[in-house]
């Protein structure tokens, strides 16, 4: 049995991700660009949050004031269907800081806002022009 921790388990995912790809598309994608994040450390330099299970009467002042007494609430988000104008449900917060980012998401996460329970991740950047794949994994 071989354990694989770190760099090498991350250089090792990439590798299998890349060769399923190539597999699929019938081309040679390199592992080196694959970035690989978890929702649970944010990624480098990241002050964004994203918070989904917003209530569709939530606003940007009523979730601004909800996450300012963590730190400096410098822009917030949500998004709404353009065809009905109501939320989908999900916005962003940015904080000023990363140590503000962490401290809201550890605070937040699973708290109730507006009778709804909000689940809180750190925000990925966004990719232009690039596929999303999502591989799925065999159950062992």
């Amino acid at each position: 049995m071989v354990f694989i921790f770190g760099e090498e388990m991350k250089n090792s995912v990439g590798r299998f991700i890349a060769g399923r790809v190539s597999t699929i598309l019938g081309n040679s994608i390199s592992p080196s660009p694959l970035r690989f994040y978890s929702s649970h450390s944010p990624p480098s330099s990241s002050s964004k949050l994203f918070v989904a299970g917003l209530s569709w009467s939530v606003d940007e002042k009523s979730l601004k004031d909800a996450f300012s007494s963590y730190g400096n609430v410098s822009e917030v988000r949500i998004m709404y269907d353009k065809e009905t104008g109501r939320s989908r449900g999900f916005g962003f917060v940015h904080f000023s800081n990363e140590n503000e980012a962490m401290s809201a998401k550890d605070a937040m996460d699973g708290k109730a806002l507006l009778g709804r329970p909000l689940r809180i991740s750190f925000a990925l950047e966004k990719v232009r022009g690039v596929p999303v794949i999502v591989p799925r994994l065999p159950h062992t």
